[in-house]
């Protein structure tokens, strides 16, 4: 048997190109989501700019309002941060917000490191974190309600789905003949199960249930229905807050958009921040027609 000596088998190091690593950063910031609509900023056109010069990593994004709720706005931006920490070659991140009526704090916030509630002081109604577990949870539904869906159409019954592992789930998803889709609502559904429900390591996440409801509890099969009945009506309201957001943003920048327009309720605005505002207006508005919590 033969041997090669260390010094026969150099160690190669491969320097990533710039284009290698702007790919990278792009793919980190398609792991961002808005956390009302769960869906890529990338995706929804948010994210205006990206440059990578060395170890320097630049993000210029926008929103569809100048009045966009600032604690969604402070939200991305920090996700942005920690997405693009994650890249080991990276060394300074500078994440700006444009045209919004509070970019200047909220730049300086997510630059500083600090949270939404030191950026703001005492102006900063509730906390940032109640608001991110809120709408973690309403993601949470939205892709279970997908997954189910499609379980079911695909003919399987509710009593074999309720009794499912995340194992076996995975199991399931990859017999299936569909191109990938259930494999691809698996891995979504899988990034935001463990929201709800005993904390757990990762390890043991594959012996845990696969579908339980906020609560932690088992779904029901004989109240299935009824069950996903209601789950949709969380979907439909982010589905038209999403299109509202692509018109918004359409028509303040000029861009092409034609989103599909649900027939359900504009909801009512609701306020941020308390202790008045900055001059010229008396609130700020959560993207004109979006809840800042629901």
């Amino acid at each position: 048997m033969s041997t090669v000596r260390a010094e026969q088998a150099p160690a190669v190091i491969v320097s990533k190109s710039a284009s290698d690593r702007v790919a990278e950063v792009w793919s980190r910031l398609d792991s961002v989501d808005d956390p009302e609509l769960d869906e890529p900023v990338t995706e929804l056109g948010f994210v205006t700019a990206v440059e990578v010069d060395g170890g320097c990593v630049s993000v210029g994004f926008r929103l569809p309002t100048y009045w966009c709720a600032a604690n969604f706005a402070y939200l991305m931006a920090d996700d942005m941060r920690e997405a693009l920490a994650a890249l080991p070659w990276v060394t300074d991140i500078a994440i700006t917000l444009d045209e919004h009526m509070y970019a200047t704090e909220i730049n300086r916030g997510v630059a500083a490191g600090r949270s939404f509630q030191q950026t703001f002081g005492s102006e900063a109604s509730g906390d940032v974190e109640d608001v991110r577990r809120i709408f973690l949870v309403k993601a949470f539904q939205r892709r279970q309600e997908a997954l189910l869906s499609c379980l079911l159409a695909q003919g399987n019954e509710p009593a074999t789905l309720v009794r499912l592992t995340m194992a076996q789930l995975s199991a399931l998803a990859s017999a299936s003949t569909d191109d990938g889709k259930t494999q691809r609502l698996v891995a979504r559904y899988r990034e935001r199960r463990f929201v709800v429900g005993r904390g757990i390591d990762e390890a043991a996440q594959t012996d845990e249930p696969a579908f339980i409801d906020t609560q932690g509890a088992p779904l029901n099969p004989d109240e299935l229905g009824a069950y996903l009945r209601a789950l949709r009506r969380v979907g439909v309201n982010a589905e038209f807050n999403g299109a509202l957001c692509r018109g918004l943003l359409a028509a303040r920048y000029g861009e092409s958009c034609t989103p599909a327009t649900p027939a359900v309720e504009i909801k009512p605005v609701h306020f941020f921040r308390t202790g008045g505002s900055k001059p010229g207006g008396t609130y700020a508005p959560a993207c004109e027609t979006r809840s800042a919590a629901e």
